[in-house]
């Protein structure tokens, strides 16, 4: 959803406003019909926080092969 409102209009209900919009939803707020301020409610995230030994299984080891260290010699 997209708002726009004057200045005036911002000042005397911001905060009522502000409390309808949802994630994602934007205001512009204009003076003299020209826009001066967006106000965009950032999206919730949908990141979840990291467990320790989540990705444990996801990886696998087919040897033990040093053989390609040799190319990194002069640097270790």
């Amino acid at each position: 959803m997209t708002a726009t409102v004057t200045i005036e209009e911002a000042q005397s209900h911001l905060r009522e406003w502000i409390s309808k919009l949802s994630p994602g939803d934007e205001m512009s707020i204009t003076e003299n019909e020209r826009p001066v301020a967006r106000l965009v409610i950032p999206r919730e995230s949908v990141r979840r926080s990291r467990r320790p030994g989540s990705a444990k299984g996801k990886l696998t080891i087919l040897s033990e092969d040093d053989s390609h260290l040799s190319d990194f010699a002069e640097y270790l």
